[in-house]
């Protein structure tokens, strides 16, 4: 995986320079520059409204990536999710997050163990003036307690189907940085594009993701619908959603779906498959009588993506991970794209 600085990690530095302008000399920590140059944010979302009255000093993010936002400009939580999959040295921290970190000289903040749920008390400990979890999972019993610590921003709509550009959105504005964050989306959308324009054969081609497939058994097939923002993010990229997907997406609020292996012929406009595994999921996928008869399947468009490594949890598009994983990610894709008919 190259390691070269991307645009947006250049532009992350400029950002650097403003929001640091917001934060204390320690970048652990956004410092208030007064009330009397706040105006109190409200923020609505699924589970209620949420009232920021004075400039947060001390950020936590809860559940997956959001602490990314707040590391995108500079400022370093004082506690966030430990990474509990998908890294690839068992330290809790993403490879995107912890060179993060390096660049902005800073020591790893409290990582809060998500195993088995929300730790309250954890966070709570690192007392914080605000906890961003736009893209989450957040209960109404999880909102409300981690209300009785401070004010929360939970996601705008659907569980876990908050658009990468949403997260920036809202937890950007929470800390007051919501200039900066509309700038950090514009520069990861101009990468995002002049990336995949090297990429033709990409273009009008449709694809689906299959979530964890199960090779003892093939007699099911679940994807994940345009809610997920793993597929939301082929739409990012200049990829098609096919109609077949579209149509299923639009009668559930689901972030998946399951649908018998006999009705696969309904994904006959599918280009595309995206999934997790390996070889040994492609070949179950080409040897099944009935999967075998999609067309991503028989022309062997398939990108298997290895679900328990940085590559694979990058395909759930966060602020740091994108343009950690792009071009890789392009490449894969386009490669299926040129078995496709």
């Amino acid at each position: 995986m190259s390691r070269v600085p991307t645009p947006v990690a250049v532009a992350a530095a400029g950002l650097l320079t403003v929001g640091l302008a917001a934060c204390s000399s320690s970048p652990t920590a956004q410092e208030g520059e007064g009330s009397g140059d706040w105006t109190p944010v409200t923020i609505e979302h699924a589970l209620g409204s949420t009232v920021i009255d004075s400039r947060p000093e001390r950020v936590a993010t809860v559940n997956w990536a959001n602490h990314e936002v707040p590391l995108a400009l500079g400022v370093v939580p004082v506690g966030m999710a430990a990474a509990n999959f998908g890294g690839d040295d068992g330290d809790g921290l993403l490879p995107w997050v912890a060179e993060r970190l390096e660049e902005l000289d800073a020591e790893t903040p409290v990582l809060f163990d998500e195993t088995d749920g929300i730790d309250f008390e954890a966070v709570a400990d690192t007392a914080p003036d605000v906890i961003l979890a736009a893209y989450s999972g957040l209960t109404q019993e999880d909102y409300d307690t981690l209300g009785e610590i401070a004010p929360v921003v939970a996601y705008p709509e659907t569980a876990w189907g908050t658009p990468w550009q949403d997260m920036i959105t809202l937890n950007s504005q929470a800390m007051g940085m919501a200039e900066e964050g509309e700038a950090l989306i514009t520069e990861l959308e101009r990468e995002i594009a002049a990336s995949a324009a090297e990429h033709p054969a990409l273009e009008d081609r449709s694809v689906m993701f299959l979530t964890h497939v199960d090779t003892t058994d093939l007699s099911q097939v679940s994807f994940y619908t345009t809610h997920d923002t793993r597929a939301l993010f082929f739409e990012d990229l200049g990829l098609l959603t096919p109609e077949s997907v579209a149509a299923a997406s639009a009668e559930t609020d689901a972030f998946s779906l399951t649908h018998s292996a006999e009705q696969a012929d309904a994904f006959s406009d599918v280009d595309i498959i995206v999934t997790y595994g390996g070889d040994e999921l492609v070949e179950a996928l080409e040897g099944d009588p009935l999967l075998s008869q999609m067309p991503a399947v028989e022309n062997g468009a398939i990108v298997a993506l290895p679900g328990s490594d940085p590559l694979g949890t990058a395909a759930n598009p966060t602020p740091l991970a994108i343009p950690w994983v792009l071009d890789d990610y392009l490449s894969l894709l386009a490669e299926a794209a040129d078995k496709a008919e």
